[in-house]
């Protein structure tokens, strides 16, 4: 049976979520090509007919995470009025538990951040471009706020905020974790002049 070209597509970017999924959940380096065309509910003998290796199908689920991080930032700048607004929201659901908590979704910085120098080239790349994109998307947003040096807030703000997350993480104390997202968000907040 031939499908068309939006059927492959659509058939592409199943595979690449639940790869995306995959890496979140366990790292990069143990993501299983059966096993992730099996949650796509595909065979895994139709895994090249969409990527030509595993490192192509771990370059192009970094680039997906990225993109759905990126759209996330999206919808925030879209749903408030103001950016301001929008990056209080951003930094609202960024440093929250219920972002730290989540295993299969959310920003791939702290999920990659460790895995980033052992990955591919290509895959590093990818990791790259998205880290750029992301800090790019809320120098705009800090530029119309009136900063002075938006691109040295933004990348300043996301390492923290990466950190964050990342360390909230790891703290098997859940009081203490939820104080280091309190505090990174109450931090950036002041530090961009978000505060209320």
């Amino acid at each position: 049976m031939r499908y068309d070209s939006e059927h492959k597509e659509r058939t592409r970017e199943r595979v690449l979520k639940e790869a995306a999924k995959a890496i979140r959940q366990d790292g990069p380096h143990k993501v299983g090509v059966a096993e992730v065309m099996a949650k796509a509910g595909l065979t895994h003998g139709g895994f090249y007919a969409h990527f030509s290796s595993k490192d192509d199908l771990i370059d192009q689920a970094i680039g997906q995470m990225f993109k759905e991080s990126g759209d996330r930032l999206a919808r925030e700048i879209d749903a408030k009025s103001t950016p301001a607004e929008a990056l209080n929201a951003y930094l609202d659901f960024y440093l929250s538990p219920a972002h730290r908590d989540a295993r299969t979704s959310g920003c791939p910085l702290p999920f990659l951040s460790a895995d980033a120098p052992r990955l591919p080239e290509g895959s590093r790349g990818r990791y790259s471009s998205g880290v750029a994109s992301l800090a790019a998307r809320m120098a705009a947003l800090l530029a119309k706020t009136g900063r002075p040096d938006p691109e040295a807030d933004a990348s300043s703000a996301l390492a923290e905020m990466v950190g964050a997350v990342a360390l909230s993480r790891a703290e098997p104390d859940l009081a203490r974790a939820d104080e280091i997202l309190a505090r990174s968000k109450r931090a950036v907040k002041r530090r961009l002049g978000l505060e209320a």
